[in-house]
Order: C-alpha cells, then structure tokens, then sequence
C-alpha cells in the first residue's frame, strides 16, 4: 500500500506542471480600430477563434471594438505603451507618424497595378514585411511587430447626396476621407474631414459631410450609409488593394514560443482566405440589397476620376519619395516587384470581364445608369 501511495505522489508531481500549462493559456487583450458590427471586426474575432483552435485553447485572444479601451485612432500608441497587446487596424491611419506607413496598406494604384496576390507576394517574399518592420521599429522607434491581416478592398469610390457625373461636380463638396487619401482628394478640389467609421452615419445626418467613403459592399450595409445618401459610386482607385494589419505589441509577441509565433501566422494566412472568400459573396449580397431594398442607385465612377485620382497620387507620392529616403526605398520595392509580376500577369490572365461578359453579359439600363 506504501509504495502505491508513493507511486501516487510521483505521477501527481510529473503530470501537475502539464495540468497547470493546459489550464493557464496565454491571453492576448487586443483592440481594434473598427466599430463593433462592422466585417473587419468580424475577420479579427474570425482570427481569434482559428487561433484558438490551431493552438488547442493555449492562445486567447480578447477581441475588443474601437473604444473599448481606447479610441480607434490610439491602438498603435496604446500597443506600443502596452496599454493593450496588440491591435487589428490599418497602416494609413498612421499616416501623421510616417507617410511611408500608407505603403504598407496596399497603397493607391495597386500599387504600380498590384493585387492583393501580386501584393502579397511583395509583402512575404520580395522584402516588404522587413521594411515593415524597420519603419516601425527603427524609423519611428515603436515597439511593435506587425502583420498583414484582412483585406478590405477593392473598395468602392463613395457615398453622394447627388450624383457625379465628372471631377468637378464634387469640388464643392466636404467628405469624409482618411489618411493619405485625404490629402489626394484635397489635390483633386475636395474638402474633407477625418473620423472614425462610427461616427460617418451622424455627422452626414447632421449635414456635416456631403459625401462619405468607406469601404463598400457589406461594411457599407451594416454601417447605415444607404440610409443618409442614395448614390454610391464604384470603383475607386484610392482602395483597390487594400489591406488591414494585425500588430503585436514587441515584447508580447517575443514572449510568445516559436510555435505560438508560427500558430499566429498560419491563423492569419487562414483567416485571410476564409474571409474574403465570404466577403465576395457578402459584397454582391449588399450591392443588391442596396439597389432593390433601399432604392440607391449604383452606379460606376466616372473614368476621368479614377485617372486623375492616379495622377494626383504619383505627383503626391514623388514629391514624398525626394524628401522621405525611406518612403523612395519602399515604393522602389514596390516598383522593382510590380515591374514583373504585373505585365506577367496581364499577359498570362484574361481579363475578368471576358468570361464574365459571354456569361453574364451587362444589361443595357445598367450600362445606361452608369453613364448618368
């Protein structure tokens, strides 16, 4: 009977340390710059559910809404300060740190024609994530590490109170924009505010803004903004390879165990197909949706917008690249990346429209509407 009690003693010593691991996992507080309902907020807790499963319940995450414990705009601070450990946001709210954060966004154009594969080709093979990381860590001195996150583009070109028909029927217009695009946009005659997502809907009741853009499709939905303005405009050039960061405050992140750190990145590479996957669908849901159940018209953005939309970012952007050497070392990356992947796959790949004209060929009104 001694020696099985002792034997007792010696197995509950060996296996209590894993018992204690198993019911102590890591809890990562983390906040994003999105409102509560929004389809970003949905990818971050989509996020942190595959990372709770990939790591077998051992990595928490706590997924918190804009304002939950600081406001949108403060999560890289409030990271960086370890206020919270990490945040889910996007690199251009950055924009009065660095302008070179912008380019870690999927900047305007593309960039140089990028899509999201083309850009995320740059970002994990041709350098991008380094340089990343050193504009955080060494340019603005922040103790962070980030990574790519969730796609939320290409997005639409806006909300109106009226209908555009060309660059200057918006000139006389105030409109929320936010970060770099908002200094394009002032390049093209509009005024504009910046403001959180949550605050878009109200300030247009109160007539504070004319127009508003902010991502398009289902975020549009869900955010109210065919109850304020009933002419939306699709595409735009500003947003059309955009994609959020998922950033870890530094120390938190090198606390984490190499196989915690690699759970982490295989949750985001998941998490970022499962999500636009859905997104695709979800986006032509609301396009419809919007047409048929609210009575907004739809209708394509004017291509003398989108060209000098183009145009006035590459003059913004060169005038940056003479005074900013880190901002001309990323978007020569850029460049140097796009100069072979683009032409490439505009050789190799037919054009999305030609399958989709002989299948689903554009309904003569719909052509008509979009030319009003």
């Amino acid at each position: 009977m001694k020696l099985r009690a002792l034997a007792a003693i010696v197995f509950s010593i060996a296996v209590s340390p894993l018992h204690a691991q198993q019911a102590a996992p890591t809890v990562l507080k983390m906040q994003s710059s999105w409102p509560a309902g929004s389809a970003a907020q949905d990818h971050f807790r989509m996020f942190g559910e595959r990372l709770g499963k990939i790591s077998g319940g051992q990595i928490k995450v706590e997924v918190m809404a804009a304002g939950q414990i600081v406001p949108a705009f403060e999560v890289l601070d409030a990271a960086h300060k370890k206020v919270i450990d990490g945040f889910h946001s996007i690199p251009y709210y950055w924009v009065n740190k660095s302008r070179a954060a912008v380019l870690f966004a999927g900047p305007p154009g593309g960039p140089f024609g990028m899509d999201h594969t083309d850009y995320l080709g740059w970002m994990w093979e041709g350098g991008g994530h380094a340089l990343w990381i050193e504009l955080y860590q060494q340019e603005l001195k922040l103790n962070l590490m980030p990574f790519s996150a969730h796609p939320t583009s290409p997005q639409a070109f806006g909300w109106f109170k009226r209908p555009i028909k060309n660059l200057a029927d918006f000139k006389s217009m105030k409109c929320r924009q936010t970060g770099i695009n908002a200094e394009v946009f002032q390049r093209m005659g509009m005024s504009t505010v910046n403001m959180p997502g949550g605050e878009i809907v109200p300030a247009a009741q109160r007539g504070v803004i004319d127009c508003a853009e902010w991502v398009g499709g289902i975020e549009d939905l869900r955010l109210g903004l065919h109850n304020v303005y009933k002419y939306h405009y699709t595409p735009g050039m500003h947003e059309n390879n955009t994609i959020g960061e998922l950033t870890f405050n530094l120390d938190v992140w090198k606390s984490l165990s190499p196989l915690a750190q690699e759970q982490v990145r295989s949750a985001l590479r998941d998490t970022f197909i499962s999500w636009i996957a859905r997104n695709q669908k979800e986006n032509a849901d609301a396009l419809k949706e919007f047409r048929e159940k609210h009575g907004v018209q739809v209708l394509r953005t004017p291509p003398d917008i989108l060209v000098a939309y183009l145009k006035a970012w590459d003059d913004l952007a060169a005038e940056e690249s003479a005074r900013n050497p880190f901002f001309k070392k990323v978007m020569d990356s850029q460049r140097a990346w796009a100069a072979i992947s683009v032409p490439a796959k505009r050789f190799m790949q037919p054009p999305y429209s030609f399958a989709a004209n002989y299948y689903w060929p554009e309904k003569p009104a719909a052509g008509k509407a979009a030319t009003k």
